[in-house]
């Protein structure tokens, strides 16, 4: 196996590194790690590989102000100092101040302390690794977890579902998001590797999603009545956003269509439903 194709995950549970395993591990070559695993392993071990992607997280990482304990990028960065590797880091839509068709070259205008954690870190590669770095700023991924225990935090589905459960969901009004599912995500992700990209990406849908939509497609399935309640707040309509994609799209040659997103929503559902009812 050619050592370009080799990938070293990081973050053995995470939704993520256990989707990008699954769906590519007959494809390239992937090894997949606990952060606890990678601060042991030796520096000739990381140079057999060419890509590392970084999918853990502290949970004081996402929810404090910035440690520089608590972003394990930095301390896999020092590690693999001066290694002949490619670093891909998993940044995140709220670097940017919500509004329609964001670019990359956007004014950075981070919502939380996550997000604010993020920009941190982002820029730390930028000088640390400045000509073999990947940041990819994701929008919203949906998808099952494959393991739900130390989640840092819940994702869009993680929430549906715990609703789901209690028979009651909140319909939010004339907002929209920029959802993307995660088959897509891998598709694009093994396309990025393949075409050995680098520099900072949107990755994205890149087109409006109302909840309204997609709660239609992840309820389709259920056979119970739910309570919907229809809800209007301007501060969380204020969130509404879509990230243009273009930039990745034109390196990869690749379309990201919306009837995938709603076919995957709409698979997801009789998964979820099955196990709920």
């Amino acid at each position: 196996m050619k050592k370009k194709m080799r990938l070293l995950i990081i973050g053995k549970n995470s939704f993520i590194a256990s989707s990008i395993f699954l769906k590519l591990k007959n494809k390239i070559y992937i090894k997949k790690i606990k952060y606890s695993e990678f601060t042991k392993k030796s520096k000739k071990f990381l140079s057999k590989f060419k890509y590392i992607l970084n999918c853990s997280l502290h949970k004081n990482y996402v929810l404090n102000k910035y440690n520089k304990k608590y972003d394990l990028d930095y301390y896999i960065l020092r590690k693999i100092k001066n290694l002949n590797v490619n670093y891909i880091f998993l940044s995140s839509r709220k670097v940017y101040n919500p509004k329609l068709n964001i670019r990359e070259t956007e004014k950075i205008s981070p919502q939380d302390n996550y997000a604010k954690n993020k920009i941190i870190t982002e820029n730390y590669i930028k000088n640390f690794f400045p000509s073999n770095y990947l940041i990819l700023r994701l929008s919203n991924v949906i998808g099952i977890r494959f393991v739900n225990n130390n989640k840092s935090h819940n994702l869009f589905l993680d929430n549906f579902i715990l609703s789901a459960k209690k028979k009651f969901l909140i319909n939010h009004q004339y907002v929209f998001k920029d959802f993307i599912s995660i088959n897509q995500f891998v598709h694009i992700f093994l396309k990025i590797i393949q075409n050995n990209l680098h520099g900072v990406f949107n990755v994205s849908l890149g087109r409006k999603v109302y909840v309204s939509e997609i709660l239609r497609w992840l309820t389709s399935s259920c056979k119970n009545s739910l309570n919907v309640k229809k809800f209007y707040n301007k501060a969380y309509n204020s969130d509404s956003f879509t990230l243009d994609n273009s930039k990745l799209k034109k390196a990869l040659n690749i379309s990201i269509n919306k009837k995938d997103l709603k076919k995957h929503c709409l698979i997801l559902s009789k998964k979820i439903f099955s196990k709920i009812y």
